[in-house]
């Protein structure tokens, strides 16, 4: 990167968001996980995330409020690691003291970095932490860390890049069903995982003929619906599952900022209970119709409009922080039962791969959406990951269950008492 495009430059399209609706329970900092087959030396930790920051100057910012918005400052400073001592993705603050808005962790046999959502999706947080798991290994090995700095075309704003002023807009989202759980306090998160093999979960999408995105959206949605039906809970309102996208799939892009938008597949309980099938045969067509360029790029269009249009431009910053909360709340996390995120299958390239046991990939907590799951698999390791503001885990256990059911062996890891 030149140093004119190192000295600052803007937020992208998501990430504007981001900064305005942080709070102390609404981090918007999400986690990604290496667990290594070695304990890690946070000497050498320490030596190989300096060598990766030089890799990532991207990353290498500190937050700056403007009058209209916040953008990104460059600066030479590199986060100090430290033990892992707090509960997950709670506090990291770029507005706050954070010299980055990342940082790197470690607890035994794991490396965690924390990255907030303002600068970076889970392409670029991974793409990152490779980066240190092979500086980590190198290290290990005496020997002197690669200097590889990202392309300039890593930092594109490629919201930007795929607008186009004549898309209409996607049609608007109904208000979703959400579960009435009590929350925990403020700072606290609970984090269950799900560790099971991937070739058996590979076995069970052809089971049943889908892909494996579906067939996990489809048990979720049993078990929210067995949930309610138990319950005898009289909903009003549909259940819907916030599914993030990989914009870089579709729309040709190395960037490792933000580039993802979500579908929300749902479903209408007062329609009466859905079977396996339905579901399945729902998901098939529901995927069919909006992965595809054509579908999705209105959901670019709208989010650039939105941003473009003049009388929010020229609202001050101090409003903004008011405003956007409101907004996003109404628009955003209304629509929203909970999420799940599929990552897919992540690689590491030998020898540097070899030192990983699995990965795992923690959300972003969200008052509205209290539970939230990310899928991330590794070798024959795939781990399912659930985030919640709640101490109530009957969703989890109930979706664990249905793949108990199903055949899979799955073990359960938790920070808290089961």
């Amino acid at each position: 990167m030149s140093k004119k495009q190192n000295s600052w430059f803007r937020l992208d399209n998501a990430g504007k968001l981001y900064p305005s609706i942080a709070t102390s329970r609404v981090s918007t900092v999400y986690r990604i996980t290496a667990v290594l087959k070695i304990t890690v030396e946070p000497k050498l930790l320490q030596e190989a995330l300096n060598a990766t920051a030089k890799n990532f100057p991207l990353f290498n910012v500190k937050l700056r409020r403007g009058v209209f918005w916040f953008y990104f400052e460059h600066t030479d400073e590199v986060p100090t690691v430290h033990r892992d001592r707090y509960f997950p993705c709670t506090t990291t603050s770029i507005k706050g003291s954070q010299p980055m808005p990342y940082k790197v962790m470690y607890y035994n046999n794991r490396i965690h970095l924390e990255m907030s959502h303002a600068i970076a999706d889970g392409g670029g947080g991974l793409a990152f932490l490779k980066d240190l798991i092979s500086n980590y290994y190198d290290v290990m090995r005496n020997i002197e860390p690669t200097l590889n700095p990202v392309p300039d075309s890593a930092s594109e704003d490629a919201f930007q890049k795929y607008f186009q002023k004549r898309i209409p807009n996607p049609p608007k989202v109904e208000k979703a069903y959400h579960f009435p759980f009590k929350l925990i306090e403020k700072g606290e998160y609970r984090v269950t995982d799900g560790i099971l093999y991937a070739d058996e979960l590979k076995a069970l999408s052809k089971k049943y003929g889908t892909t494996q995105t579906k067939i996990l959206l489809c048990l979720y949605f049993e078990a929210i619906q067995e949930y309610i039906e138990e319950n005898r809970i009289k909903v009003n309102k549909p259940v819907i599952i916030n599914t993030p996208v990989n914009l870089r799939s579709l729309f040709p892009s190395e960037t490792l900022r933000n580039f993802f938008i979500s579908i929300t597949p749902g479903i209408d309980l007062r329609l009466g209970h859905y079977t396996r099938d339905e579901l399945l045969g729902y998901l098939d067509h529901y995927f069919a119709l909006c992965l595809n360029e054509k579908f999705l790029k209105r959901y670019i269009a709208r989010n650039i409009r939105n941003e473009m249009f003049w009388h929010i431009r020229l609202i001050p910053l101090v409003l903004k922080n008011l405003i956007i909360p409101i907004v996003y709340n109404y628009y955003g996390e209304s629509s929203y039962t909970s999420s799940i995120s599929n990552l897919g299958p992540i690689r590491i390239s030998e020898p540097y791969g070899e030192i990983i046991e699995r990965l795992a990939v923690l959300p972003p907590p969200s008052e509205g959406n209290i539970i939230k799951g990310v899928v991330a698999n590794y070798g024959n390791l795939t781990t399912i990951t659930f985030g919640s503001l709640t101490d109530n885990h009957i969703i989890e256990k109930k979706f664990f269950e249905k793949l108990r059911k199903e055949g899979l062996k799955i073990k359960i890891e938790t920070n808290y008492s089961k």
